[in-house]
């Protein structure tokens, strides 16, 4: 209670020094940041370091991260193992031409937890690690087009990013999705080659697939979206999309740059889903730079063989750096199942308190997400596709309120993507992030009232 106080008394203070780094920034940058998703109410808030689930502002105010830089840091900040990796590279070389040892260890720990990571390339970015899987499937199938999931978000490739903006026009949504592109000036080609899919739509999933199956190469899917509202993938939904690629010659490419993070062998095995191909990053990479694209054996020939030039080549000038590659094997050797276990518990013991809050109060919200995930929805139905999750004006407006209070409670919570819990977290943190939810809901959300969608 004396640090929600304390950080409430330096917050009257409208953090100055955050206040003028921002009119610094705007110099220098087009919108004074280099980031789009930074946010900003009405300007972003300038960290100076963080300490293991906190972090601490150039204010001197100290707040829970429920951010981990977009799910990254599933050991928060400053974790040890990393940190020692990681000095002991810098005095012996932060990048070569030349292969290392380090990418052989990262390399081979996630061929042995990822079932369908039976070979595996490094790349920078998750957004490079999915741009590299759908050239893969291209190369691999020779077809040009991809289905995908509508309103996922799969990092800044044209044909990943074109229908993950999706919104309903004035006499509401389309029956079928139709992509458009992300931004302007896109060629028109690059919508025409992406197929929309709705998340737990069987009977529009085996529609699209076969009324194009000769032109697309894959299925791009996040097994739980999270911009799309973090919603459990049905099992029968799981199950037709394997049949119907399997039926067209349609590979699968399951991006877990984010939902790797749900257990030891990562979301596809969670679920039941057998990609051919799986993208990966974020906590990979223990906060340094990362991605990485996996798959089957015979598909990942396409970049290349011992005795056979590659169908896709595929380079980087900061590919496998030993940095990254010590930094991610420190990482994820200190996710052993047990560390998995404890996470998935603290997130079952949040997630049902937060529901438990929401009957006790007859509250118009929901909550989704699985293990160390989770998302609050002002919506009384539990969402189960992004349609259901999609938020008008009055809905944004209270989420809003909703992220303030948790701000001024000492607590950073995302607004509109996935919140997430790090080992670095214990009990009390739960605690706080839950007092934080009930006084929200006490002060600011009429019981039993049906809010606008």
């Amino acid at each position: 209670m004396l640090v929600q106080a304390t950080n409430r008394l330096r917050q009257a203070s409208a953090r100055s020094r955050s206040k003028h780094l921002f009119n610094r920034a705007k110099a220098v940058f087009p919108d004074g940041t280099t980031r789009a998703t930074v946010e900003r109410d009405p300007f972003p808030i300038y960290l100076q370091r963080g300490e293991g689930a906190y972090l601490i502002d150039v204010d001197g105010s100290r707040y829970l991260d429920l951010n981990n830089n977009f799910t990254t840091l599933i050991h928060g900040h400053g974790f040890a193992p990393v940190a020692e990796a990681v000095v002991d590279l810098l005095h012996s070389g932060t990048c070569f031409a030349n292969p290392t040892e380090h990418e052989i260890a990262l390399a081979e720990l996630l061929t042995a937890r990822i079932p369908a990571m039976e070979r595996v390339r490094f790349v920078n970015s998750g957004t490079e690690a999915v741009m590299f899987a759908i050239k893969a499937a291209r190369a691999f199938t020779g077809r040009p087009a991809i289905a995908r999931i509508e309103g996922a978000y799969h990092g800044a490739y044209d044909w990943a990013e074109a229908g993950q903006g999706v919104a309903p026009d004035e006499d509401g949504w389309e029956p079928a999705p139709v992509a458009t592109p992300a931004y302007r000036g896109t060629p028109p080609s690059v919508a025409k080659e992406v197929h929309l899919l709705r998340f737990n739509d069987i009977d529009g999933l085996e529609a699209r697939l076969s009324a194009a199956s000769d032109r697309i190469a894959c299925v791009l899917i996040d097994p739980m979206p999270s911009r799309a509202g973090l919603m459990h993938p049905e099992p029968d939904f799981v199950k037709a999309l394997s049949q119907t690629a399997r039926k067209h010659g349609i590979l699968i490419i399951a991006d877990e740059v984010l939902n790797l993070r749900q257990g030891y062998a990562g979301a596809s095995a969670r679920y039941g889903l057998n990609p051919d191909l799986v993208t990966a990053g974020k906590i990979i990479g223990g906060g340094f730079p990362i991605g990485a694209i996996g798959g089957r054996e015979e598909v990942m020939r396409v970049f290349g063989t011992a005795d056979a030039r590659p169908l896709l080549p595929q380079g980087g000038t900061f590919s496998a750096n030993p940095v990254s590659m010590a930094a991610g094997w420190a990482a994820m050797a200190a996710m052993t199942p047990h560390a998995f276990e404890r996470l998935e518990a603290m997130g079952n013991r949040l997630r049902s308190g937060l529901r438990a809050s929401i009957a006790r109060r007859d509250a118009w919200f929901s909550v989704t997400g699985a293990t160390s995930l989770f998302r609050i929805h002002p919506k009384r139905v539990v969402p189960r596709e992004y349609r259901d999750a999609y938020l008008g004006a009055e809905a944004t407006s209270l989420m809003r309120g909703m992220s303030r209070h948790f701000l001024e409670t000492g607590i950073l919570l995302p607004f509109g993507a996935a919140a997430c819990l790090s080992t670095a977290m214990v009990d009390s943190d739960i605690d706080l992030i839950l007092s934080a939810f009930d006084e929200f809901l006490e002060a600011e959300t009429p019981s039993g009232k049906e809010r606008a969608q």
